[in-house]
Parts: C-alpha cells; sequence; structure tokens
C-alpha cells in the first residue's frame, strides 16, 4: 500500500493529470459500486425531496474503504449519494472540497496542516493537531467532525519471534538499552531523509546516526516501502519503518513499539464536510460520530488486508463493517 507521506508528495506532480481525468470523465467515478442496504442504528432522516451529498475520497486502499463507508452511511440515512471516491490524488480531492464540488471526505489531520495549511511541522498531540487543523480549516468553509482512533502515521516494528530476545521491547525508548550490534534498522529512502524522520528520530530517543557506539551508518539499510517489511520480517534487520495501518504488520506478525516521546506527528483521520452542508443537514454530524468511534489502528489493518492481500471490493469490506456494527441492515 503506497504510503500516505509518499502520496502527498506525489499528489502535487498529479494534479494536472488528476484534473484532467476527472474532467474526461464527467466527474464520475472509476467504481461506484456499494451493495443495497437498509437502516440499522443510523435511522432515516427527515430530509427533504431530493436530498443529496456528493462524497469523494482519494485512490488508495484505505480512503476507498473509508469514502465507501460514507457513501453506505449517507444512503443508509436516506440521503441520494454522488459516489465520486477514487479521485487520483490527494490535491484534486482537496480541490474538489474547496470548490463545493464535494460536501465530505475523510481526511488526515497531518496531511491538512502540513500539506495543504503549509505548516512546516506537525503536532504531535492528536486533540492538539485536530483543534488546529479544525480550526485553520474553518476559513475554508470546512468543518471537521470529531477525528477516529485512526491514526495512521510513522512507526518502528519489531518482528514478534525477536521481541523476547530484545528483552520484551515494547518502546522506542528502549532501543537505546540495548547494545549496538541490536540496533538495526529497515527504512525506506523517503523516511531516511526527512525532517520528521529517522536522524531527528533518533536523536529525540537519545540516539545518534552515524556514530560507533549509537547507530553506525552500517546498521541502517534502504528498501523500497514494501521491501521494508517483508526484510523485518526475515530479521534482515531488528526494527522496521511501518505506517499503523497497514496490514501487513498483521499478516507477518509485527508487533508496533510504542512513540513514548510522541515524536511521530498525528495523522488521525476525521470526517470533513463542507460548512453550508453542514449547516443544511446538522444530523450528519451525529452519524459520522457514531461511525468514526469504531474506525481504529486495528480495524483498518484487517479491512485494509482484505482489500491489498485478500482481494475483496472496498465497498464489500466498507458493507461488511457496517453491518457487523450495526449500522445498517442488509437489503431484503
Amino acid at each position: 500500500m503506497t504510503t500516505i507521506r509518499s502520496r502527498i508528495i506525489s499528489s502535487v506532480a498529479m494534479i494536472g493529470v488528476g484534473l484532467i481525468a476527472l474532467t474526461g470523465c464527467g466527474l464520475q467515478p472509476a467504481t461506484a459500486y456499494v451493495p443495497d442496504a437498509q437502516p440499522g442504528s443510523i435511522k432515516r432522516l427527515d430530509l427533504p425531496e431530493g436530498a443529496s451529498l456528493t462524497i469523494t475520497s482519494k485512490n488508495f486502499t484505505e480512503q476507498l474503504i473509508l469514502g465507501k463507508i460514507a457513501v453506505i452511511a449517507a444512503k443508509a440515512a436516506g440521503f441520494t449519494v454522488n459516489d465520486m471516491t477514487n479521485v487520483p490524488g490527494s490535491v484534486p480531492a482537496r480541490e474538489l472540497m474547496l470548490s463545493g464540488t464535494a460536501d465530505m471526505t475523510w481526511e488526515y489531520t497531518g496531511t491538512a496542516w502540513l500539506a495543504y495549511l503549509g505548516q512546516s511541522k506537525g503536532i504531535p498531540d492528536k486533540q492538539k493537531q485536530y483543534q488546529a487543523v479544525k480550526k485553520a480549516d474553518a476559513a475554508n468553509g470546512l468543518t471537521w467532525l470529531q477525528p477516529a482512533p485512526l491514526n495512521n502515521t510513522y512507526a518502528l516494528a519489531v518482528r514478534d519471534e525477536a521481541t523476547k530476545k530484545l528483552g520484551n521491547i515494547s518502546s522506542l525508548s528502549q532501543i537505546a538499552d540495548l547494545p549496538v550490534a541490536q540496533r538495526t534498522f529497515c527504512v525506506e529512502s523517503e523516511f531516511n531523509s526527512r525532517a520528521d524522520g529517522m536522524n531527528p528520530m533518533l536523536k529525540a530517543y537519545g540516539l545518534t546516526r552515524g556514530k560507533s557506539d549509537s547507530v553506525p551508518n552500517s546498521h541502517v539499510k534502504i528498501f523500497d516501502t514494501g521491501a521494508v517489511y517483508t526484510a523485518t520480517d526475515r530479521g534482515t534487520c531488528n526494527f522496521g519503518e511501518v505506517f499503523t495501518t497497514d496490514g501487513r504488520i498483521d499478516k507477518l506478525g509485527l508487533t508496533v513499539l510504542k512513540d513514548d516521546k510522541a515524536f511521530f506527528p498525528a495523522y488521525n483521520v476525521a470526517a470533513v464536510v463542507n460548512s453550508k452542508t453542514l449547516a443544511k443537514y446538522p444530523a450528519l454530524a451525529g452519524i459520522f460520530a457514531k461511525v468514526s468511534l469504531k474506525i481504529t489502528e486495528t480495524t483498518l489493518r484487517k479491512l485494509n488486508l482484505r482489500v491489498d492481500d485478500g482481494g475483496e471490493e472496498p465497498a464489500d469490506v466498507a458493507y461488511d463493517f457496517m453491518q457487523k456494527n450495526g449500522f445498517i441492515t442488509a437489503a431484503k
């Protein structure tokens, strides 16, 4: 699964291509399929005839699943939904929200803060990051609803078989207590050179890259994003850079270490709604607050894996999530 940070960078270059693609298909999504459903704990609202919502998402697995969750929730509430999920790139999806073409999307607090709002440094505290984004984006006519527990940020993980050998390690601060020979890392090239990546992270945890008595350069190996996971699982290194909602964490038996000094910025996902739309349909806040509570890192790792590894349709995986949590019932 392509990383969020890589997608932010590439999306700027893709904006022209993305907008052409949207124009060429008449602002229609590549796949607008969702299974039919009936209301569950999400009840039908007393809506005016023809009440509609346009929902958008980016075009990577997690966003496709979240987008379909929103489509299903809105349909269960009685809206006619224009499904514009699967937009190619972060910036084109953002433009649809800013222009008022789309009414709702799921967005990450760190992405908005750094990529859209132009801030140079993320805020590790989840609630403070959310409040800062919410306040700033209100001026753009967008309302951030309460964020989900899901925080799709950077992390380091260790293969389960090695945790005991490494003293039952569970947090990043414990790496400094290990012998130098055990301080080995597998990372992707972007993380290796980022201002909030490998070297600053080591410094925050009392370690220095390039020092023979701390983290020798030979102890840091660079891989393509996908290869980091398998290299970590095979024992090429003890610690691998991961994203906290990637399904390969569970599949390969990796344990995410706690960022106990809160170094990494927060990337909590939240429903973002056009402020005029929310004023017109205030009940949307309650609907998405209910759904957001169930969107956790553990849950999305499982859902992402069903798509990426199991080959299931994002819409079917989203439907199953909604039904199992009682938000909807099966169509009769």
